[in-house]
């Protein structure tokens, strides 16, 4: 059978550095760093004491206040990224056959706050266990797709992919092929996460995996640069709207760009840490480039998984290089997890958006904060560094990881004329 092509109308964004996807891009090409001391507890007593977390984000500016009591973060901020791709995808909600349109959404940890703070009071008590009845339904990882299919009838697949870093990067690959096999013809996808909280920080700094540089929080996030230390913690949610070419174009619908295929793979090596020769990376992008019918000479730009890890960073380069070749100088390689830090699930649908935009505007985000060279890096790699490059962008890879050695892989191109 001939698969279907499927196309990107709708955007949406809340993230550290804006809370539209217009405020976003004009972050990201300004090179604006979202981190900064935490606010939403006290982290006077943590290892890590700042995080890049949403700001000006009052949850009664979109939901009626019992609403938003019985949803998570996770949950209101997957809510309000969708509103904002729903509506720029100009879909007409009154005539869409509900049956034919998904919801597929990323989340790695879920509703962890919520989770935190039920176990916390109940064990403040007296060990009678009164939990409040929204406790599993605010938590559970599958409630934020759940949420936007019931707002908005949509009645096809609904569900949440998870692994770990690469959720939201598995949700746009199985909404894709979905539409590729016709079974749906509009499908609403992306991810989000909400994990800046006293477990999260704790656990992530029990693991050694976060940045402690406390005295400069903006140039914490530092991927590629030799004295990085670890990743900033981040926070929000990405939404983006997929549909069949023919559909959207019989609609007359705006087009951003074509996601032309996906990859998936496993390091089959690791819970946490990379295969040092970024093996499994080197599988999930050749997977990828397979998949879109593509060759490496085609790529224009990625956009790195580049966490600002020692080992991930490295491990990711060496992949690049093993894939691509010669090209690979010729590719403009960015992370704008410099920028946002790493929201974790919902990494690789703020990434994709970012990708996107690049197609749209030509010009691809800096990887900021870079200030010292890594000797175990290839010179001669464009890393984009502390300033967005103007470039015409036809296809652009965006990648992402997980713990557990979860790689997911998605390529985007301009559309054909």
């Amino acid at each position: 059978m001939e698969l279907k092509r499927v196309v990107v109308t709708g955007l949406g964004a809340l993230t550290p550095i804006g809370n539209t996807v217009d405020a976003y891009w004009n972050s990201l090409v300004n090179g604006v760093s979202g981190a900064a001391p935490i606010t939403h507890f006290d982290a006077t007593k943590f290892k890590t004491q700042f995080a890049c977390e949403i700001k000006n984000f009052n949850p009664t500016d979109f939901f009626d206040r019992k609403e938003a009591r019985k949803m998570d973060k996770f949950t209101q901020y997957a809510m309000v990224a969708s509103d904002e791709a729903i509506l720029d995808s100009g879909l007409d909600l009154e005539t869409l056959n509900k049956e034919r349109v998904g919801v597929i959404w990323g989340a790695g940890i879920g509703g962890l706050e919520t989770f935190q703070n039920e176990v916390l009071n109940f064990g403040s008590g007296d060990g009678t266990p009164r939990f409040n009845p929204f406790f599993i339904p605010k938590m559970i990882a599958d409630i934020a797709p759940g949420n936007i299919s019931i707002k908005y009838g949509f009645m096809g697949p609904n569900y949440t992919t998870v692994s770990a870093c690469a959720s939201s990067a598995n949700a746009m690959f199985d909404a894709l092929n979905y539409i590729r096999l016709g079974h749906c013809d509009v499908i609403v996808t992306g991810g989000s996460e909400a994990a800046v909280t006293m477990a999260g920080m704790g656990g992530f700094n029990a693991m050694h995996a976060l940045s402690t540089r406390n005295d400069s929080p903006e140039t914490a996030s530092r991927p590629f640069d030799a004295t990085r230390d670890g990743f900033v913690l981040g926070e929000g949610a990405g939404a983006i709207v997929l549909e069949e070419y023919e559909y959207a174009k019989a609609r007359g619908a705006k087009i951003y760009a074509e996601l032309i295929g996906g990859g998936l793979s496993s390091d089959a090596y690791h819970m946490t840490a990379p295969h040092p020769e970024g093996r499994g990376v080197i599988v999930v992008m050749k997977n990828c480039l397979e998949n879109s019918g593509l060759k490496p000479e085609d790529v224009d730009a990625i956009n790195t998984h580049g966490t600002s890890t020692p080992l991930g960073d490295v491990a990711e380069l060496k992949a690049i290089k093993e894939v691509f070749g010669e090209h690979a100088k010729n590719i403009n390689i960015n992370s704008t997890k410099s920028m946002t830090g790493h929201l974790l699930g919902a990494a690789g649908a703020i990434e994709a958006i970012s990708s996107i935009l690049s197609i749209k505007h030509g010009i691809v985000p800096p990887t900021i904060n870079h200030t010292t060279v890594d000797e175990n890096i290839d010179p001669s790699l464009n890393l984009t560094l502390n300033k967005a490059q103007k470039r015409d962008v036809k296809v652009v890879m965006s990648n992402t990881f997980g713990f557990g050695g979860h790689n997911a892989c998605v390529v985007f191109k301009k559309l054909d004329a």
